[in-house]
């Protein structure tokens, strides 16, 4: 088996939904059935500004023979990350804006922060495919070529920051923008972490 990287449209988004989040899912270590309530947002977030996506994908594949287009639209998903341009009518901006002011950032601080940054919503690789660079891999796609100023991300607090994402996001540069975040509605600490665009 090979792994190639694929960059997705909206309407293989769409068409692959459900691949994806058995992939989050799987990731993430959340119950059958997570999946069905976070679909609704996905495809509503591929609608937004700026919305880009990759995914990798496992080919049955001799060396040296490039898999056709059919072949890497239809191969099994081992990850997916996406994200979109940051905008103040969105959910998210609005509780980061919240961490900022009660961690005593100022006003021009703030502004210029969420003035130009791009959102790294999703980014998760199957149990089974961790540990072979995949993440740095979809990262690194993503994040190429993006005109924003920075790129931002929340991901649950660990401690230590032992686990795969937390080291995946301080080789890339990542650094803390707000620490032991509650988002409203969901009882875990997160941190908000940020870095300069181009990666």
């Amino acid at each position: 088996m090979a792994t190639f990287l694929i960059d997705l449209q909206p309407h293989d988004m769409q068409r692959r939904l459900d691949d994806a989040l058995g992939v989050y899912v799987d990731a993430m270590r959340y119950p059958r059935g997570t999946e069905n309530q976070r679909a609704a947002m996905w495809l509503e977030h591929t609608q937004r500004h700026g919305w880009q996506a990759v995914a990798a994908v496992e080919v049955d594949s001799r060396p040296g023979d490039a898999p056709s287009a059919a072949e890497l639209s239809s191969a099994p998903l081992v990850g997916v990350a996406y994200g979109y341009c940051g905008a103040p009518d969105q959910w998210w901006q609005q509780q980061v804006v919240l961490g900022l002011q009660r961690g005593g950032f100022t006003d021009p601080e703030i502004n210029q922060l969420m003035a130009s940054y791009f959102e790294l919503t999703e980014l998760h690789i199957h149990p089974r495919a961790q540990g072979h660079g995949l993440g740095e891999a979809l990262a690194r796609r993503l994040l190429a070529g993006r005109g924003e100023a920075y790129v931002l991300l929340s991901t649950p607090e660990a401690n230590g920051e032992t686990n795969r994402a937390w080291r995946l996001y301080r080789r890339l540069g990542f650094t803390d923008i707000i620490r032991g975040y509650y988002f409203a509605g969901d009882p875990r600490a997160f941190a908000i972490l940020g870095r300069k665009l181009p990666l």
